[in-house]
């Protein structure tokens, strides 16, 4: 299964479109601190979710299965996103 050149160039446009956000704060304020890896890791994590769904859209028939994982993709997200963020968990990720 390939991907197409047009979703493939959505993923990496939506990407660009979520880091720009943190890089635009970081214009007008001094809460927003991301350093070039931070900007690394969560390109790489957003590309990983974009690639994922896509790929579950493409492989999964049943609508049921599809949301199911979708949501589960988007909670995994979500909670790598927290735990690299504030360190809700405490893990060594958050550099506790």
């Amino acid at each position: 299964m390939k991907i197409s050149n047009r979703k493939w160039w959505l993923v990496i446009n939506l990407v660009v479109i979520l880091l720009s956000v943190p890089s635009i704060a970081m214009q007008f304020t001094n809460e927003v601190k991301w350093s070039v890896f931070d900007f690394v890791i969560m390109g790489i994590l957003l590309l990983g979710v974009g690639l994922l769904l896509e790929l579950v859209s493409r492989v999964v028939k049943s609508n049921g299965y599809r949301v199911l994982l979708f949501t589960s993709i988007l909670l995994g997200f979500i909670l790598v996103w927290t735990e690299l963020a504030v360190g809700v968990f405490g893990t060594y990720f958050a550099g506790n």
